[in-house]
């Protein structure tokens, strides 16, 4: 029996009366949805990711291929569904069946949450290592044909608070807070935008520097591998200026600049510095930052070190800081200025928490988690591309948030006939200019 369409009273307007009914069709709020699986196609990401796994189904009663399950739960997450639970309102969603590869409204639906459950609960470690090197063959085939003057790797810490019963989750005092502690590497060419290479789920007590050498030596064997003269810096901060990373640093060609924490020895090394500071600080009142260097070398370092000093008062005191490299070129003030540059890697780790909510590691197992890092950093490498391609417009520098808004939150009806499926999208939509040039460009392949 046909449902009764119920009519909702708004008011007046006027004299006109303000009406709705639930009758406008297969409607979906996320019309952007095609442009992330043009992206998708264009990487073949999903596909990649996919091929990583193992289907032990018995395949007479599958329903739902391993590849749009993982399809799936990387597009919801890319336009801000970040829960599994999202699944059991989505499944049906027409724009998402569609860049699925499902028809809108005669294919069954896409597949629920207990079932990406237990497809998330199904990955084994060892198809977590091959997804991890998936990511680092995304980002060659990207910059395939270039020869990069220097590649920088950006390696940060940051928290994933907890709040059940995870395996590994444990109090981390640094944050205060029962946590996990990922570790995030990015990759910038030639001062280009930043490239996820590593996102790995720590236990809560990990030192922030933890498998941080082991996944330096990885990156670095691969990266000469395929451009066996390129110049290698590591930025990160004070956790990874321990003497095992700078040792092989120095002994492998890579540079580093490296935030040195603070300390009775180099403080009194700068301490001249800081002196002539705030004497210009007393004299003009403006806030005062110079740059010098001195040598210096930890008790656990075979010899002493180039350490940039950064000499600053403001009218809330002294903030010196101090930067360990081993770049010979460069002024303090460049390099310094360069170490700084990296807080733009901060930003996609924001990007990546707050608003592709990286942190929805709610599975009991640590391996579940891992994959749940795995998909949300997939979904992080689709925007990224999508940023890239929107090269010149408006939208270059845009945000995460800002693409979910302007782009992938786009009203559509979609209908479905016999030799077409169509999209009709509201002919007010602001963003409508870009999605030729957007669309011409992801068909065109990485540039």
């Amino acid at each position: 029996m046909q449902t009764p369409i119920h009519q909702l009273d708004f008011g007046f307007l006027g004299h006109r009366q303000v009406v709705g009914t639930f009758d406008g069709g297969a409607l979906s709020s996320d019309g952007g949805l095609m442009l992330v699986a043009k992206a998708d196609q264009q990487l073949g990401l999903t596909a990649k990711l996919t091929s990583c796994l193992r289907d032990g189904r018995d395949r007479s009663k599958v329903k739902h291929q391993l590849g749009e399950m993982l399809a799936q739960r990387v597009l919801q997450i890319a336009c801000g569904y970040e829960d599994c639970n999202d699944a059991d309102d989505l499944r049906s969603d027409p724009m998402l069946k569609t860049a699925i590869g499902r028809l809108p409204e005669t294919d069954c639906d896409l597949a629920s949450q207990p079932t990406l459950s237990r497809f998330e609960n199904s990955v084994t470690r060892t198809q977590l290592w091959r997804m991890a090197e998936v990511f680092f063959d995304l980002f060659v085939q990207q910059y395939a044909g270039v020869q990069p003057a220097k590649i920088t790797l950006d390696f940060d810490a940051t928290d994933d608070e907890t709040h059940g019963q995870q395996q590994f989750s444990e109090f981390n005092g640094y944050y205060d807070e029962h946590c996990y502690l990922p570790l995030i590497v990015t990759a910038q060419v030639d001062g280009g935008p930043h490239e996820l290479l590593v996102a790995m789920l720590r236990p809560g007590k990990s030192h922030g520097a933890l498998h941080a050498l082991a996944v330096l030596k990885r990156l670095e064997a691969k990266l000469r591998a395929v451009w066996p003269k390129v110049p290698i810096l590591l930025r990160g901060d004070n956790a990874f200026a321990g003497p095992d990373i700078l040792d092989w640093c120095d002994e492998n060609h890579v540079g580093y600049l490296l935030n040195l924490a603070q300390n009775s020895r180099v403080l009194a090394l700068a301490e001249p510095y800081m002196a002539e500071a705030r004497a210009q600080f007393e004299a003009s009142g403006e806030k005062v930052r110079n740059f010098h260097e001195v040598s210096y070398a930890a008790g656990s370092w075979p010899r002493e070190r180039r350490v940039v000093v950064k000499a600053e008062v403001m009218a809330d005191g002294d903030n010196p800081r101090f930067v360990v490299t081993n770049l010979i070129d460069g002024e303090p003030e460049q390099l310094y200025d360069e170490y700084a540059m990296r807080g733009d890697m901060e930003n996609r780790i924001k990007e990546l928490k707050n608003y592709l909510k990286m942190d929805r590691t709610s599975c009991h197992s640590f391996v579940a988690n891992q994959f749940r890092v795995v998909l949300h950093a997939a979904a992080f490498c689709l925007l990224s591309r999508i940023r890239k391609a929107l090269r010149k417009t408006r939208l270059e520098n845009a945000q995460a948030c800002t693409l979910q808004r302007h782009l992938f939150k786009v009203g559509v009806r979609v209908t479905e006939t016999v030799r077409r499926v169509w999209m009709h999208f509201a002919s007010s939509c602001p963003t409508q200019d870009l999605w030729p040039v957007l669309l011409d460009r992801l068909q065109a392949g990485p540039t």
